[in-house]
């Protein structure tokens, strides 16, 4: 296919809008390295690639590894920022700067589980009977709308537990200086209590028109008479209630879980555009180009993409919002649920936040369609064009899901075995699994294959068996889900011991090994008892490539940190007079537990650093009976 660039950053600069949004940076691995928010995606990406700024070393060394980048349109600058902190949190990006938790935006939390509910600042939503509103970008202008609500509908500010504590204790200054009507001595009703919350939650709710016009009106009144601090106070206070009155519809209030889809045509192609919404928050998306004929219309085509779509994805969520009506809407749903193991709603929204987050991704699918065909086109020429150039290579009908499978150790000591997934040619992270091996000692590879494999399809298995005795969807699981080729880090040594696990296991699955060459690059791949060359230009042995890489990078990964964590626990860490020197020195020496074993104590004590009581301990911890 030759060496063409598939993403040129000179020329996607050029197509950046002057529109607010997220930009993602990826590197070569298509790892994601930085998110950022703009208000101009224009401006601020560009500012990246301009030699003359001064962009500090971290950005610096940042950029050096940007391979490609994408961006999500959003209507405002709020929705960026929180859209921005959802994305981060997500995906963790190593340039961006971590939070060491979730407190980051400001809610306004309103608590309906009390008799007497309380207005209050809150950094967390959390699933109970609360109402929360947000989340914000100033925690100040909360605060001062908070404020601001306590005072103009007279809402009490106490911790106190009522009813229970009504009359127990006199009434707070609030009571006295007229704003509070004291519910803690049964001054009002419940009754007329909850309509003064009601008015409350109707300003929070976006309502903010007569508070504002009233907040203007106190404020000219002020400045006619020469009262300028308390014209400023009205003014700031003017200034918090337009900044919380400003709607996103990045994070809902319910937590669900969703997908929103939507989609672009024009007369020969088409962009479906879905957005991931996990615990109420917009995490991610995917667009995907669809190939169309010329008599499909819209509701055909997004009907057929989610028909193929939903066929292979392992996650089915709660709810299916729509730009418009399916045909045979029922049927699918049903289909979905059944896939899910619970009741999923296809909806078409018509008003409210929902229906703007619809917009928002039409949008989106808009842009993706009228700048970036050629880099779809390209991009899945890279992914699922790679993918069908493997199956048609060793001759597989269906290929979608793969995982390949490696194994990391230091001279033996604590192998631990990793597991990578790629759906349609594209790195599935949230399905990767890390395994801690519990049966081998020393660097058997082979042994420790086995024991991975095993683990994995058994796991995988049971679970099966358990969803269909709660009559839940085959698939619906972390295991379950098995893939239509399986990758091995080698060639037939390491195939035969897939296969073998297979046939133990009665599961029919092509497993096929990558053979390195002298240089450790993949020169061919191993299947049914034969090695197939394949063409080191393709997009095809791209793939394997990251493939293996990415493997290897995931077993390493994980290995360091168990490592760094000191939870590598050696046989050596329980031998008496054997510290973190010794042992390092016993593991040069002797390369593996098993030569340690065999040692005599004259042996022992030629290792750096071992006396004569070292040498002895380590002899009799492995000789006693």
């Amino acid at each position: 296919m030759g060496t063409e660039k598939l993403f040129d950053i000179r020329e996607e600069l050029k197509k950046l809008p002057d529109h607010p949004g997220v930009y993602i940076m990826h590197d070569d691995r298509d790892a994601i390295i930085y998110i950022g928010k703009a208000i101009s995606l224009k401006n601020r990406v560009r500012q990246y690639f301009q030699t003359s700024r001064n962009k500090g070393p971290k950005i610096e060394k940042m950029v050096t590894h940007i391979d490609h980048f994408e961006y999500i349109l959003t209507d405002s600058e709020l929705e960026a920022l929180v859209l921005e902190c959802n994305l981060i949190k997500e995906h963790r990006p190593k340039y961006n700067t971590m939070l060491k938790d979730d407190k980051t935006y400001p809610y306004i939390k309103v608590t309906l589980g009390e008799a007497y509910p309380r207005v209050l600042f809150s950094r967390q939503m959390k699933k109970d009977k609360s109402k929360y509103y947000g989340p914000y970008t100033s925690a100040g202008a909360v605060k001062d709308t908070i404020e601001l609500v306590q005072k103009l509908f007279q809402i009490r500010t106490c911790n106190r537990t009522l009813p229970r504590d009504i009359g127990k204790e006199r009434p707070c200054l609030n009571y006295h200086i007229h704003q509070c009507q004291a519910p803690c001595q049964g001054y009002i009703s419940k009754e007329d209590y909850r309509t003064q919350i009601r008015s409350a939650m109707e300003l929070l709710n976006g309502n903010f028109n007569p508070v504002i016009r009233d907040l203007e009106e106190k404020m000219q009144a002020a400045s006619e008479a020469l009262e300028f601090e308390k014209a400023m106070e009205f003014r700031d206070l003017l200034t918090s209630v337009r900044q919380v009155a400003q709607k996103q519809k990045i994070t809902s209030f319910d937590g669900e879980d969703r997908d929103i889809l939507a989609l672009a045509m024009d007369d020969r192609d088409a962009v479906v555009q879905v957005f991931f919404v996990r615990e109420g928050r917009l995490i991610g998306r995917e667009h995907f180009h669809v190939t169309i004929g010329a008599e499909d219309t819209k509701k055909e085509v997004l009907s057929t993409f989610i028909s193929q779509y939903y066929a292979g994805t392992p996650f089915v969520p709660k709810e299916i919002m729509l730009p418009m009506e399916i045909e045979d809407a029922d049927v699918v749903a049903q289909w979905l649920s059944a896939k899910r193991g619970q009741k999923v709603y296809i909806r078409v929204p018509k008003k409210g936040q929902r229906e703007k987050l619809v917009e928002l991704a039409e949008q989106n699918a808009v842009m993706v369609l009228t700048q970036d065909k050629e880099k779809i086109r390209r991009e899945e020429g890279r992914t699922i064009g790679a993918v069908k150039e493997i199956a048609d290579l060793l001759e597989l009908g269906y290929v979608k899901r793969m995982e390949a499978y490696d194994i990391s150790n230091t001279n033996g000591f604590e192998s631990v075995g990793s597991m990578v997934v790629y759906e349609r040619g594209k790195p599935c992270r949230s399905d990767y699994r890390k395994f801690k091996l519990k049966t081998v000692t020393g660097p058997d590879d082979y042994a420790s294959m086995r024991e991975m494999l095993t683990r994995r399809f058994t796991h995988g298995m049971e679970e099966r068996v358990q969803n269909r005795q709660k009559d839940l969807a085959p698939e619906y699981g972390s295991f379950t889900k098995f893939p239509d080729l399986i990758l091995m880090d080698g060639g037939k040594g390491q195939v035969n011991i897939a296969l073998e696990v297979l046939d133990e296991l009665k599961l029919a699955i092509p497993v096929c090994g990558m053979v390195k060459d002298d240089h450790h690059r993949t020169r061919g791949l191993y299947f049914n008892n034969e090695e197939i060359p394949i063409d080191r230009h393709s997009e095809g042995f791209r793939l394997i490539t990251r493939i293996q890489d990415e493997a290897h990078r995931f077993a390493i990964e994980y290995h360091r940190s168990l490592r760094s964590k000191q939870q590598v626990h050696s046989v050596l860490d329980d031998i008496p007079n054997i510290g973190q020197t010794r042992r390092k020195a016993l593991m040069r020496q002797f390369q593996s537990l098993e030569k340690i074993r065999e040692a005599t104590v004259e042996q022992l004590r030629e290792v750096d650093g071992m006396n004569e009581k070292a040498a002895r301990s380590v002899y009799e911890f492995f000789h006693k009976q």
